[in-house]
């Protein structure tokens, strides 16, 4: 699940005007903005399973919910989200990727899916289709699950929803949609990729409870904080369309795996970093790291960029070296202003020593601006 995760902890940004003026071509990118009781359901199991990383949000809301919440449903939620940590499973964006297969518009919705998921099972091409790790922890944590958002349903959780939000959305949807308009997010990425998107359509889903998470589920949608400000929103979008860079069980990902597998700092990070930020294999870090070296691209040419080395130092504890050495090499290369395939990129920075340990951490210097030997300081040292 690590590939579906952004944690957004950059301060915002003001707006400038696009890198790439839109008025040069005709803006391909189609947004549409919209809400989701369904995945705000789904999000609001982090903040109920009393975990600070999520509950320090939204004290107000568990205040309120909580005394009306069964014995049984919270007995049931301690025994899922402990399944899900011994899984390394990020229980409600997991869910919110597997579930999007289905109606999200409601809780109740998604409780009817939970009660016969069969749709989602018999689904086997296009979007819908559930990998065996989806099916896998579907029908795991389903009956777990159920007894949960039962509990949240009787518990009035769409009240609660409705009062918080108030009338802010209806306010909110369409100018973030006008903001949204001017930037052609997807053109950059498939320019960078070096691959053309299914269609130009990117879907912006508004939430209350996914602090502190930016969650991609299937096709090109991706789920965010209805008050997270425009720039927060726009790199969002930069960042979640571009899973998974490339193939990740392919090829190319087994060879650069290998290369980077000899890496002690990369070996460090993994070990060290807090587990709670997600990305606890090197194939998640893998994953992670392209696309924010990717999206940092895709900002700048955009107008909403902000500094890379302040970024790198201070996102998840500074744990993305991989992402800032990534970055600065591509940079070197020119492949922000020329584009191209990033996997024959990447495939041949593996085959030509460029992800040696000396390299990476060379570029990751450059870019976050700490000498080689201080890029990563260790959350429990000291």
């Amino acid at each position: 699940m690590n590939r579906r995760q952004l944690i957004l902890s950059a301060a915002a940004l003001p707006l400038v005007a696009p890198g790439v003026s839109p008025g040069d071509t005709p803006i391909r990118t189609r947004w549409k903005v919209r809400a989701s009781e369904g995945f705000d359901a789904l999000c609001f199991l982090g903040p109920l399973s009393g975990k600070p990383f999520y509950a320090d949000n939204y004290r107000a809301e568990l205040a309120v919910i909580l005394p009306r919440m069964s014995p049984a449903a919270m007995e049931t939620m301690a025994t899922v989200q402990a399944m899900a940590d011994a899984a390394e499973f990020l229980l409600g964006p997991g869910l919110c990727n597997i579930l999007s297969a289905g109606p999200d518009d409601s809780l109740d919705a998604v409780v009817t899916t939970l009660r016969d998921p069969e749709g989602l099972l018999a689904a086997r091409t296009g979007q819908n289709a559930l990998d065996d790790e989806d099916r896998s922890a579907l029908m795991r944590f389903r009956p777990l699950v159920l007894t949960v958002l039962e509990g949240l349903g009787e518990a009035g959780f769409a009240d609660l929803r409705r009062e918080r939000l108030g009338a802010r959305l209806s306010a909110r949807i369409p100018a973030l949609e006008a903001t949204l308009a001017g930037y052609d997010v997807i053109a950059e990425q498939e320019r960078l990729l070096g691959r053309p998107f299914p269609d130009a359509s990117l879907e912006v889903i508004l939430l209350h409870f996914s602090k502190p998470h930016g969650i991609k589920v299937r096709g090109q949608r991706f789920l965010t904080h209805h008050d997270y400000p425009d720039d927060i929103v726009l790199r969002n979008a930069a960042h979640e369309m571009l899973h998974p860079p490339f193939d990740m069980e392919g090829p190319t990902a087994r060879l650069v795996l290998q290369a980077l597998d000899r890496d002690p700092l990369l070996s460090r990070v993994i070990a060290e970093h807090n587990p709670a930020f997600g990305y606890n294999s090197l194939a998640g870090l893998l994953n992670e790291d392209c696309v924010q070296a990717l999206e940092q691209i895709v900002s700048e040419r955009l107008g909403f960029a902000r500094s890379p080395g302040e970024y790198w130092r201070g996102q998840d504890g500074g744990m993305h070296i991989l992402a800032a050495a990534l970055y600065g090499l591509l940079r070197a290369d020119g492949y922000d202003r020329t584009g191209g395939d990033f996997e024959a990129w990447i495939g041949q920075a593996a085959t030509t020593g460029r992800l040696s340990p000396a390299s990476l951490a060379a570029a990751a210097s450059r870019v976050m601006e700490l000498p080689a030997d201080r890029l990563w300081q260790s959350p429990t040292a000291g």
